[in-house]
């Protein structure tokens, strides 16, 4: 980034002169270094209380939302109304600046893994950043833009939410040309109502998309289909079975899943069909930025992924672990099973299971429907932690009274000495939660077993 403190007054609506030149934008006064511009944001803390850290730090500049006569008098001073509002208008700016196009990505699961293959695609042919980590909200995505290089082509952005109305305003700051939904599914529903109300959330993302964009939607999807009634863009569907782009599995295995399209063969190195329709739409955003097969085929090959979600591990001992403990809900959940019980595996097949959160009143059922993805000639021991799953644990012992099942409502430690005191070297154990329940801790503990 190269931009004076005056461009970025502009940019955000304020006035101030100065060609002294920016580098770098942080909101941690910690990650502060010389050239970089400080924005205080208001959380626990004020950022404005650690401005003198930030100007020690190397700061150069800072946005000021206080009492014009507290702000600092070393450095330039931005004056504007909200510092979270303008570092998004500062990310909207620059994303003009540099001309960089946006790929957008939500869904109720498969984000990160949508991101990671689409990104892998467009780099085989562009200059492509995407976001890092989870930083997929109204601070993370500004910053995400702020931090790519000035020469980046295209630019992959991941958006999450909560409720209602924060992907329109995602949307609104990144002004995609290509927006993808992978999934829906019962994530947030507490928080919006049902799976309807997660498909108008989800649809928000279309709100910024630019006239000449394209949507990419999944097929299968009846909820999406009557909310791009009225969508000018073009529209791209996938799927499995239908779609304009349609995908069949050949092979699967531990650590990849072969698959075709349109007479072509393809290779990701993950497993589960499901991860095949997240690599649809990296393929289909590849397509519409005018991306060889050969290309594409590459790009899905060789893709990094981004840590902690679901990832082949080792236990201390040399049991198989597949951790998948980032996020979870019901549909996720379902299909980690399902592809998790058609591996091949040397040992026995375990499964942890911790609560999946915020699923409204109907989560106890929820809960409880995972038995349909549990049969007993598939998953020799199965481990339940959280209060939600009693529930699970009370139809399993119904349905399955001779699969043995381990509950654990509070007791974390004795979850990880009683799975520890069962899994044995050839084994293979896969771990499923929401990302409240802590179940890396378990992981690690695993890994460290003797």
């Amino acid at each position: 980034m190269k931009l004076t403190v005056q461009e970025i007054a502009q940019a955000v609506g304020s006035n101030q002169d100065g060609l002294t030149e920016i580098t770098g934008v942080e909101f941690d006064s910690r990650k502060i270094e010389k050239g970089h511009l400080f924005v205080p944001l208001k959380g626990a803390r004020d950022g404005h209380d650690f401005i003198q850290q930030a100007i020690a730090n190397g700061a150069v500049a800072t946005f000021w939302s206080l009492d014009p006569a507290k702000a600092p008098t070393e450095i330039p001073v931005i004056f504007v109304a909200d510092p979270l509002k303008a570092m998004q208008a500062l990310a909207t700016y620059y994303l003009k600046k540099t001309g960089a196009e946006v790929v957008a990505i939500t869904g109720s699961n498969g984000k990160t893994t949508t991101k990671d293959l689409t990104a892998s695609v467009l780099a085989q042919k562009y200059r492509t950043y995407k976001t890092q980590g989870n930083y997929n909200n109204n601070i993370g995505l500004p910053y995400t833009i702020l931090h790519m290089p000035a020469d980046t082509e295209k630019i992959v952005l991941e958006m999450g939410m909560d409720h209602a109305k924060e992907i329109t305003e995602l949307s609104l700051i990144a002004q995609p040309k290509v927006a993808a939904i992978t999934m829906i599914g019962e994530a947030h529903i507490e928080n919006l109502g049902s799976r309807e109300g997660i498909a108008k959330a989800k649809m928000e993302i279309v709100d910024g998309l630019v006239t000449d964009g394209c949507l990419i939607i999944p097929e299968a999807e009846p909820l999406l289909k009557p909310l791009t009634a009225n969508l000018t863009q073009s529209i791209v569907t996938f799927g499995l079975n239908s779609g304009d782009l349609v995908a069949k599995v050949t092979e699967e295995s531990k650590t990849a899943t072969h698959f075709r399209v349109d007479k072509e063969s393809f290779i990701i190195p993950l497993p589960g069909k499901y991860n095949v329709t997240n690599a649809l739409i990296a393929y289909a955003v590849g397509q519409f930025f005018g991306l060889s097969t050969q290309e594409i085929r590459l790009g899905l090959a060789n893709v990094s992924m981004t840590q902690n979600r679901t990832e082949w591990l080792s236990a201390g001992n040399g049991a198989a672990i597949l951790s998948d403990v980032y996020n979870a809900n019901p549909t996720a959940m379902g299909l980690v099973l399902d592809m998790f019980a058609n591996l091949e595996v040397k040992g026995r097949r375990m499964a942890v299971l911790a609560d999946m959160l915020e699923l409204g009143p109907d989560a106890l059922q929820m809960h409880a429907q995972m038995a349909e993805h549990l049969h007993p000639a598939d998953y020799a021991v199965v481990f339940l932690y959280g209060p939600q799953m009693k529930a699970l644990k009370e139809r399993l012992s119904i349905e399955y009274p001779d699969l043995k099942v381990k509950y654990f409502e509070k007791e974390k430690e004795q979850l990880i000495a009683t799975i520890k005191a069962e899994l044995q070297p050839e084994d293979s154990i896969v771990l499923k939660g929401s990302n409240g329940m802590d179940l890396w801790a378990v992981v690690q503990e695993l890994q460290k077993m003797k």
